[in-house]
């Protein structure tokens, strides 16, 4: 599938490909310091998110998803590529729009196209302090399936030591 061919509607959601237009719109929530606060990145600048715009347009594994009534760009999916038929899902939304099932119903459509295409596994990794996160993933019926103790960190201290995160690891299987 081409990357301008991605299109998935909902009730009040447009799935697709990233488009130059989108640029403020992800500047609003890639800039606030809590719709990021999990991801391995800082907030960024109007400069950082206009690189990483471009990075997304030529994706096929990142998915914008735009409110419909609206026509704005209110966050985004990842859906990446990886061994024995899998994908590993994540997201990260505007914080204007939390608590509304956008989230869900964004990650149900493309979990749904995901399998009907022949995906066999979605997995998802979670920070174990992020409980909205881990909480959708499991609204979605997917399993937790264990935690990993201090494998990653994103972040040094004063030192330069590694600030260590736990990990915990989410699956869903197409049955």
């Amino acid at each position: 599938m081409a990357l301008s061919d991605f299109h998935i509607e909902t009730e009040r959601l447009i799935l697709r490909r990233y488009k130059e237009s989108d640029l403020e719109d992800l500047y609003l929530y890639l800039s606030d310091p809590e719709a990021v606060r999990y991801e391995p990145y800082r907030p960024m600048s109007r400069e950082e998110a206009g690189e990483e715009l471009i990075r997304r347009i030529g994706s096929e594994e990142m998915i914008a998803v735009e409110l419909k009534e609206s026509g704005r760009l209110i966050g985004n999916l990842y859906l990446g590529e990886r061994e024995f038929r899998s994908k590993e899902l994540g997201f990260v939304f505007n914080r204007e729009y939390w608590g509304r099932g956008l989230a869900s119903e964004s990650c149900r459509a493309v979990l749904g196209r995901a399998f009907a295409e022949g995906v066999h596994r979605v997995f998802a990794e979670c920070d174990p302090e992020n409980e909205n996160s881990w909480r959708l993933l499991e609204a979605l019926g997917f399993i937790r399936e264990g935690c990993l103790k201090q494998n990653v960190y994103f972040w040094t201290d004063g030192q330069g030591r590694p600030i260590w995160k736990d990990t915990y690891i989410y699956s869903k299987l197409h049955i």
